[in-house]
């Protein structure tokens, strides 16, 4: 029988201003370990710390623009669009421009604060 998630929990966020982080299935909301869905809503102006993650992410854009800063340079992600993340690429995520940007991340495996190896 298929489980309905009734609602998302609220994630604290990593950076410079507050973020919404709402998991729908993850290791705190669901209990699974294998893959991460949160609903992001990121403020104009928000950077988070590098990362060089284990898992891969999938994220994709629903209003606004994310940039997404890597080893080779940048990509500004706009709404419609996706970008996918290697494990053990080094990325840095942003909202720069006004009204910020609302998007939705899938880690495989789930997002994890052991595995997503921020810069200090």
């Amino acid at each position: 029988m298929p489980k309905l998630i009734e609602k998302p929990t609220i994630i604290e966020s990593a950076g410079n201003k507050p973020k919404r982080i709402e998991e729908y299935a993850g290791r705190v909301n669901s209990g699974h370990v294998g893959v991460s869905v949160a609903r992001m809503k990121s403020p104009q102006g928000w950077l988070e710390p590098g990362q060089t993650p284990e898992f891969e992410e999938v994220t994709v854009v629903l209003s606004g623009m994310l940039r997404v800063e890597h080893k080779g340079g940048q990509l500004d992600v706009r709404a419609g669009q996706a970008v996918v993340a290697a494990p053990g690429e080094w990325v840095r995520y942003s909202t720069p421009e006004a009204g910020g940007a609302e998007y939705v991340a899938v880690c495989l495996p789930a997002f994890s604060p052991a595995n997503v190896h921020r810069d200090e």
